[in-house]
């Protein structure tokens, strides 16, 4: 009888260990399924990033956001904030949810050739520093166009004049390529009829823009005086008549025939 008490706790304990095994096997299959699952943040793109768009005109325009995703699936070199390139530019096309790796930043000089979009041509135009907002408009950056010209309106039993004017060209076109300085020599003439030569510093911008856009740019800039406006993305631009003398002098307005 004793023997068989025996037996029986013997049995039992090999019972206990058999199943604290099985559970242990489990558990460590459980493990081994369960690695890499683990949820980490890293930054991905919300928008999509232009090749040379810079780093500072993508953030400002809400392109950049964190994302939880599996360890497994985490890209290797991806990064969880820009200040490792916030001085960088896009050398190709990042598209909405990619991750972001620092590969795919550089400097401008390490982009080959311009990038066009498709279905676009490229223009340029020469502008001075305050006409491109004073140096921060950059590739990649967002602008409004604006021209600034004399409209030649036919006066009533009387001879054509000449309206200054300025207005919205174009409401929204991108940057795709900024050139180098250089200086050029203006001449203005005093209220005392001396001559006055100062030193202007101007830089061929290259915007990406269609058919009917390139005719405004072209025509606006060779028969006017072309300016940009840089945009964020919160920034509402709509065509309207435009500025004259008589709306920035309601004299004028009072006295013109």
């Amino acid at each position: 009888m004793a023997r068989r008490t025996v037996l029986l706790i013997v049995a039992a304990l090999i019972a206990l260990l058999g199943t604290a095994m099985i559970v242990l096997y489990v558990k460590g299959i459980d493990a081994r399924a369960t690695e890499g699952q683990e949820m980490v943040e890293v930054l991905t793109a919300s928008g999509t990033i232009e090749i040379g768009e810079g780093v500072a005109e993508a953030q400002e325009a809400g392109k950049f956001e964190t994302t939880s995703v599996r360890r497994d699936d985490v890209v290797e070199g991806s990064l969880t904030s820009t200040s490792s390139i916030a001085d960088a530019v896009a050398m190709g096309t990042i598209y909405p949810g990619e991750q972001i790796l620092a590969a795919k930043f550089g400097s401008l000089s390490d982009v080959d050739s311009l990038v066009i979009p498709d279905d676009k041509l490229a223009v340029s135009v020469e502008l001075t520093d305050p006409a491109r907002v004073a140096g921060f408009v950059n590739p990649g950056s967002q602008v409004a166009i604006f021209v600034s010209a004399e409209a030649v309106l036919a006066l009533p039993g009387g001879p054509a004049a000449a309206t200054p004017y300025t207005r919205l060209l174009l409401p929204k076109v991108q940057v795709i390529g900024v050139g180098t300085t250089s200086v050029s020599a203006k001449t203005t003439t005093t209220e005392e009829g001396a001559a006055v030569t100062e030193q202007v510093p101007r830089t061929i911008l290259t915007v990406a823009v269609n058919q009917k856009e390139a005719e405004k740019v072209i025509y606006a800039s060779r028969n006017g005086d072309v300016s940009f406006a840089l945009l964020n993305k919160n920034t509402k631009v709509s065509d309207q008549p435009g500025v004259t003398a008589k709306d920035l002098m309601p004299e004028i307005a009072a006295t013109a025939p």
